[in-house]
């Protein structure tokens, strides 16, 4: 008995090593070894005869019967092992989510954003606060010089009775707000001020107003202070002068701790909203967060989900955006994930199905086997023939195995009319049938001439099996614009519509055949293996009763980036 088994984890069937005991007066035991490796791996499969001493018996040509290549045990457990050890990707937890990640970036940028504005605010508001005083003092001095100058209107010669009289009425009608001070001066003395209470800064015999009464000039200018109730003092001073002298000052101070304060409890407000805002927004950008990383986390829960057995399972698209190209491209890839694992599912019991049948006859014939020796060559090479016959079915296996590899093809230039006479020498050989030429191209073509040779024999082969003697077959080559065209021809039975697909999958035969082949049902996949490996397309034109038309279309374009 042949057991199939398959590792979830890496495509191979284990060597099984099986004594087939037959009966017990019988006096030869078999041993077989069967190795398939699934994929792109290799099949093996060697059967030894011993006879009552424990000899090995060897068949005529002195060698083992091995086909494909043999793998030990060790060898296919060291693999096994190897690939159930790769260490699993650690998960970060929390702190690692993407939705924390997001959170925290976003946090990052909030902050230095609002750590930004807040100085940048205060500056802001400082220097419309200076801007608004300095502004004010100058409209209170204009407003000042505009009283001079109507007093004036009404006499003609300003007297220092006169200025007292302007300073006295100014500083009656004008109420100054609130931290400013409206001082006058007459001949370097304090005349009057409003209001009359002034800080330390600004008593009599202060800096500030010696300055301010000795001024030749208009003055402007801010005076630094120890005291926080005050703040800084911003000035203006101008002179009045009569007759050419200095007869007076005008100064108007403005203390700056009223503004600062006001400017900081604004600053103060605007701070605490934008704190509150930021909380707010972290809140908010957790939930959205949430809500746009919820296709990976169904996406994840759908990974999850799905196995070997079950690939049904897919994600909802609810959006067009990157998430909603996920999910499709997620989806996408489920359907030919389900597609190839369908695929080698198929291929897998094809393949057991198509194995299962020789390796029965094998067994079947040794266990019947009796003691007579002519009896024991005959049965001897019936396994052998079986067994051939399983040798080409592996290879034709491993063949569409390494087509999938990059060193699959040996690209050489090759005549193409020299190829095309070539393969009609070449198919004449394989049976009686009418071989003809029906054209031949001139060019040189960038191809693997083994691998083309090999494909247009195993057509030929097809065509013999589906013609009698007296069909033609017929190959020929021809050059179109962008490709060269190979093309094996046959009078034969024809193919129905309905499996002119289906023949070119694996173990697949024409529903419509009155004998079975005695290939594989591999030939065909081979020819369409080579094909798209030299970048090109197989090409079927058949009709029941009338025959078959084969043809191997290989761009030029395709070729030359090989």
């Amino acid at each position: 008995m042949v057991i199939f088994c398959i590792n979830n984890q890496i495509p191979l069937i284990p060597c099984i090593s099986t004594i087939f005991p037959l009966k017990n007066l019988t006096p030869l035991q078999v041993e077989l070894n069967f190795t398939f490796l699934y994929g792109t791996d290799i099949l093996s499969l060697s059967i030894y005869i011993y006879n009552k001493d424990k000899d090995r018996i060897k068949p005529k040509s002195g060698k083992v019967m091995t086909i494909g290549t043999k793998m030990s045990a060790t060898e296919l457990n060291s693999s096994s092992v190897k690939s159930n050890n790769k260490p699993a990707r650690r998960e970060g937890g929390f702190l690692w989510e993407a939705r924390t990640r997001i959170l925290a970036w976003y946090s990052i940028l909030m902050t230095g954003f609002v750590g930004l504005s807040v100085p940048i605010f205060s500056e802001l508001v400082y220097h419309q606060v200076d801007t608004r005083v300095r502004e004010d003092l100058v409209e209170e001095l204009e407003t000042f010089e505009q009283f001079v100058a109507e007093e004036s209107s009404t006499t003609n010669h300003m007297t220092q009775e006169k200025l007292e009289e302007v300073f006295q009425e100014f500083l009656y009608r004008q109420v100054p707000e609130d931290d400013t001070f409206l001082i006058t001066f007459i001949d370097g003395q304090l005349y009057r001020s409003s209001p009359r209470g002034r800080p330390k800064q600004l008593q009599e015999e202060s800096p500030l107003m010696k300055l301010w009464a000795n001024v030749t000039q208009d003055t402007q200018g801010e005076q630094k202070t120890s005291d926080p109730n005050l703040g800084n003092i911003i000035y203006l001073a101008s002179p009045i002068i009569i007759d050419g002298k200095v007869r007076g000052t005008f100064a108007i101070a403005h203390t700056t701790a009223g503004e600062i304060q006001e400017a900081q409890q604004v600053i103060s407000t605007v701070t605490k909203v934008l704190v509150a805002v930021l909380i707010l927004a972290l809140i908010l950008a957790w939930v959205i967060s949430g809500k746009i990383l919820e296709p990976l986390r169904s996406l994840t829960a759908t990974a999850r989900s799905i196995s070997e057995l079950n690939l049904n399972q897919r994600i909802p698209v609810q959006s067009s955006g990157e998430m909603g190209e996920l999910a499709k491209t997620f989806n996408t890839m489920l359907d030919r994930l389900q597609d190839s694992f369908s695929t080698q599912k198929a291929f897998i019991n094809d393949a057991g199905h198509e194995l299962r049948t020789p390796i029965a006859i094998v067994q079947g014939h040794l266990e019947l086997m009796g003691d007579d020796p002519q009896e024991q060559q005959e049965t001897i090479e019936l396994v052998m023939d079986e067994l051939n016959r399983m040798n080409r079915m592996v290879d034709d296996l491993m063949l569409l195995a390494k087509s999938e590899r990059s060193d699959f093809l040996q690209l050489e230039m090759v005549d193409i009319s020299s190829l095309t006479q070539e393969l009609h020498t070449k198919a004449t050989a394989l049976g009686k049938r009418n071989w003809k030429i029906d054209a031949t191209a001139k060019g040189f073509l960038i191809c693997d001439r083994q691998r083309l040779t090999q494909a247009i024999i195993n057509l030929a082969e097809n065509a013999l099996q589906y013609t009698t003697e007296t069909d033609t077959i017929a190959i020929g080559s021809s050059r179109e614009l962008n490709c060269f065209r190979l093309w094996v021809r046959d009078t034969g039975e024809g193919i129905a519509q309905g499996d002119q697909e289906k023949i070119f999958e694996r173990f697949a035969r024409a529903s419509n055949s009155r004998r079975r082949s005695e290939g594989s049902g591999l030939g065909l996949s081979i020819v369409r293996a080579i094909a798209e490996t030299h970048g090109g397309r197989v090409e079927l034109i058949s009709q029941l009763g009338v025959g078959s038309t084969f043809t191997l279309v290989l761009p030029l374009l395709a070729l030359k980036k090989l």
